[in-house]
């Protein structure tokens, strides 16, 4: 059931979100000339698959987990998307395409090794990844393998589709800050 409504959510919202995603497409390439930004993440049974967002930061940017990035690399476009969470809305396609859920534990990077051991010990690469959940509307990143690990399995066991929903309201509601950065 949760596989159809992921379907249609990410559907509708790719179809009625187009001029939206358009326009903060056409605002990138004045912010950082490469609006969208791609990276492998860990996905359903640790297989890999490419995420896309909007771009936050700049172009030269290290690769690491957002709690391990600076807040200097973050853009003043940047910044705003972040606030709104519309960086995230380019992953309905991932959603789409099968890679994620709407609701399910955010993708880790395959270098984050504590991250990796602690869901494997909650079995949680046996769901899909998704782009919003318990965790993140409690503000549990990824700074905290062990904590963030609990939460979502402990939301994976209670899933259902009110549930489900009420993830996804809370976090277009702003609930939750996002992943922490480093301040400079």
């Amino acid at each position: 059931m949760i596989r159809v409504l992921d379907v249609c959510i990410s559907l509708i919202g790719l179809v009625l979100g187009l001029p939206i995603l358009l326009c903060i497409y056409i605002f990138g390439l004045f912010d950082t000339g490469e609006p969208l930004f791609f990276q492998e993440r860990v996905g359903l049974h640790k297989k890999g698959f490419v995420l896309v967002k909007f771009r936050t930061m700049k172009l030269d940017t290290e690769s690491v987990a957002s709690h391990l990035a600076s807040t200097s690399s973050i853009t003043k476009f940047g910044k705003f998307l972040r606030k709104t969470k519309i960086d995230e809305l380019p992953q309905l396609w991932n959603v789409l395409k099968g890679d994620m859920s709407i609701v399910g534990p955010r993708p880790g990077l395959f270098n984050q090794y504590e991250l990796m051991d602690e869901r494997d010990r909650y079995n949680l690469y046996q769901v899909r990844p998704g782009i919003t959940g318990l965790s993140q509307i409690n503000n549990i990143d990824m700074s905290v393998p062990k904590l963030l690990a609990e939460t979502d399995r402990k939301m994976m066991n209670t899933l259902s589709v009110v549930r489900y929903f009420f993830y996804i309201f809370a976090t277009v509601a702003g609930k939750g800050a996002g992943d922490r950065i480093i301040k400079d």
